[in-house]
């Protein structure tokens, strides 16, 4: 076994790039719908591999803008703030997280989940009446252990892959097996050193085991939102069997059965629209 211990996770993702101010100050201002687009445009452009990413994500076939978008100005005139956020922030993660030689691992694969389970929180949480933008975010983050673990220990990923395929259990038992630690105690120990908020700290910490205490809803709201992703099959990550999702949270979202088939309905037929080459 390879096993991995938390303080070495923790020393480890102290060499991973920081994210770009702009993105912590998103994360802090999540629920201000009356930002200044203006000042908004000017920080993404004072980071040009920030600008450049976001431009090419906004114009994918998945936002499909009528016209060529040039300017962070125009992507927030023609989208919306509410979209740029969202761009800004995948168009940062896949600055930090560039993808490597870990054998076994599809990094467009992960992007292809994370952005099904980013959609099916967003719908999830419009549903149930909380804000969609942070379930958004919460749910594109929430395997962001997963690359931690491919960047920073690739040799050992690759056994853990491996070992999965060996054994037939799932990504978070292989990962527990041959590591000693799982990809949601690294997401929240990375984003707690990049001083995310609780609630995202929690979703991603979680959402495989939304009914310990404390949690609150947001993590509750990405493990349904992960088992409607998976169910779906929108991509081969390791992970990406149907989840079984505990009792304890259809309860207390209130969920049956045609709610959660419109819902996957829904999921499915926005990201149809994403191209095989979006992310």
């Amino acid at each position: 076994m390879h096993s991995i211990s938390l303080q070495q996770v923790i020393e480890s993702v102290k060499n991973l790039p920081t994210l770009p101010a702009i993105v912590m100050e998103l994360l802090d201002e999540i629920d201000n719908e009356e930002i200044d687009i203006h000042v908004l445009a000017q920080k993404v452009m004072n980071d040009l591999a920030l600008t450049a990413t976001t431009l090419r994500y906004a114009n994918s076939v998945y936002y499909s803008t009528q016209v060529k978008v040039t300017t962070i100005q125009q992507a927030i005139a023609l989208m919306g703030v509410s979209s740029v956020k969202k761009i800004i922030m995948m168009a940062a993660l896949t600055g930090c997280f560039p993808e490597n030689n870990c054998k076994g691992f599809d990094h467009k694969a992960f992007w292809r989940h994370s952005n099904a389970v980013a959609i099916a929180a967003r719908l999830l949480a419009k549903h149930l009446h909380v804000n969609s933008d942070t379930a958004y975010i919460a749910g594109l983050l929430h395997d962001i252990g997963t690359l931690v673990l491919v960047t920073q220990y690739p040799h050992q990923y690759e056994s853990t892959l491996a070992y999965r395929h060996e054994h037939g259990i799932s990504q978070l038992e292989a990962e527990r097996k041959v590591l000693g630690i799982d990809h949601s105690e690294i997401g929240s120990a990375l984003v707690t050193l990049w001083n995310f908020p609780d609630v995202m700290k929690n979703a991603i910490s979680g959402h495989h085991t939304p009914e310990k205490p404390g949690l609150g809803m947001m993590a509750t709201i990405v493990h349904v939102a992960n088992a409607i992703a998976n169910a779906l099959g929108v991509s081969s990550t390791p992970d990406s069997q149907p989840a079984e999702v505990s009792a304890q949270s259809w309860e207390s979202l209130s969920l049956d059965l045609p709610t959660i088939e419109l819902l996957e309905q829904e999921t499915a037929d926005e990201f149809a629209r994403i191209s095989r080459d979006d992310f």
